[in-house]
């Protein structure tokens, strides 16, 4: 337990841990800190100002006390790290992610576009696909925000630490400038730390956590992530199903385009005589979207590498888009996507059978009824069964 006023210090000597030291995993700290900085202790719950430091250690004395557990964040008010973003250890843990076949991997931060680039080449080099996700948790990132969500697949709004770098009225400005530009970009942006903060100890939440999920799906984030209410919380399940009954009731009274402008794609037109497949398929999300939302129904798409289904998911349709794919890989990824469910399917050389068989697999999963009508879409870069000059949108009643 840590007392206003008591000195407390940090050493690098690895192992420590007495009424008044404890050890830090980060050789460059001592480097890192001057006397007269202000340390944050896991996003700012404790703060300590530094009094003094040796060649070792950093004498403090507690501004802000509480209790210390191990392997809490600790930053430098209004400081960024100089330690590298991908470190000794995370080299080892990506080659453990290779191994094993993960998803995604979410990179620790990121300051600028050198390190995504740097991994995709070694993920490039071990032929593996794995997509990477920067952690916005930086005051360096904040220049650097167009490049290095540029050379990612999404990105994740991590507060917590953002608002230890930075003064913490400017986070929410920030978040709402990472998911608007990862929504221009059409990549998946991620809303992390502090969601339900109070439930780590509590069963309900506080009415401000309520409306900082439903602010995060107004502004269009794709996902809202738990820390450490499911980390190490009293409640997780609860804490879950919170989260999944807000995020709900909010999208349900969003799609509509005079209350949430900011939200909805804009329709797609063309222009040039000459359309690139990139071109086209953006038209036909567009208004493979605009006719659904007309018909009310939900929208059916046929996907090998994803992209189609991605593309949807960027035009924000009311309702769900099913996207079957025969990729695995593929089925687990599009999962990040607001507004996806993805289904593994093995496709068959007769596509009418392959739709059949995808709206039978619907009806038994209570996704649709008989007597519905669906939003069929055949478009994309890569073809399944139509001819590359042709693009399908088909409005289809589901049979029995």
């Amino acid at each position: 337990m840590l007392k206003e006023g008591q000195e407390f210090n940090f050493t690098i000597k690895r192992g420590v841990s007495t009424e008044d030291t404890v050890s830090v995993n980060y050789d460059d700290f001592i480097s890192d800190v001057e006397v007269g900085d202000i340390l944050l202790v896991d996003g700012g719950m404790m703060s300590l100002a530094v009094k003094a430091k040796s060649a070792d250690t950093v004498k403090c004395e507690v501004v802000d006390g509480g209790e210390l557990k191990s392997r809490r964040h600790l930053n430098v008010r209004g400081k960024s790290a100089t330690l590298p973003s991908i470190t000794e250890k995370d080299w080892e843990d990506i080659k453990f992610g290779v191994e094993n076949g993960v998803d995604f991997y979410a990179v620790s931060f990121v300051k600028d576009a050198k390190v995504i680039h740097e991994l995709k080449d070694y993920l490039k080099g071990a032929n593996a696909d794995i997509h990477v996700i920067p952690k916005i948790e930086s005051a360096d990132s904040i220049p650097n925000l167009q490049s290095i969500i540029a050379a990612s697949d999404g990105a994740m709004v991590a507060r917590g630490d953002l608002g230890a770098e930075l003064p913490i009225e400017d986070v929410p400005l920030l978040q709402a400038e990472i998911v608007q530009t990862c929504r221009s970009m059409e990549k998946p942006v991620i809303v992390a730390t502090n969601m339900l903060e109070s439930m780590i100890n509590h069963p309900t939440p506080t009415r401000a956590e309520v409306s900082d999920i439903a602010i995060a799906v107004r502004e269009g984030a794709d996902a809202i992530m738990l820390s450490g209410e499911t980390a190490h919380g009293k409640y997780p399940l609860k804490a879950v199903k919170v989260m999944h009954t807000v995020a709900l009731r909010t999208e349900s009274s969003l799609y509509n385009s005079t209350t949430s402008p900011g939200l909805i794609a804009p329709a797609q037109a063309l222009y040039s005589e000459e359309f690139s497949p990139s071109q086209l398929s953006k038209m036909f999300g567009s208004h493979s979207t605009m006719m659904a939302n007309t018909l009310r129904t939900p929208i059916i798409v046929f996907t090998q590498t994803g992209s189609m289904a991605v593309l949807l998911s960027h035009y924000r349709p009311s309702s769900t888009i099913f996207a079957f794919t025969n990729e695995e890989r593929v089925k687990q990824r599009l999962a990040l996507y607001q507004g996806v469910i993805p289904i593994h399917m093995q496709f068959s050389d007769d596509a009418e059978e392959t739709f059949s068989r995808a709206i039978s697999s619907l009806l038994k999963a209570q996704h649709v009824k008989k007597g519905d009508y669906v939003t069929l879409v055949q478009s994309g870069v890569t073809s399944i069964w139509r001819d590359e000059s042709t693009h399908h949108i088909q409005v289809r009643k589901v049979q029995g």
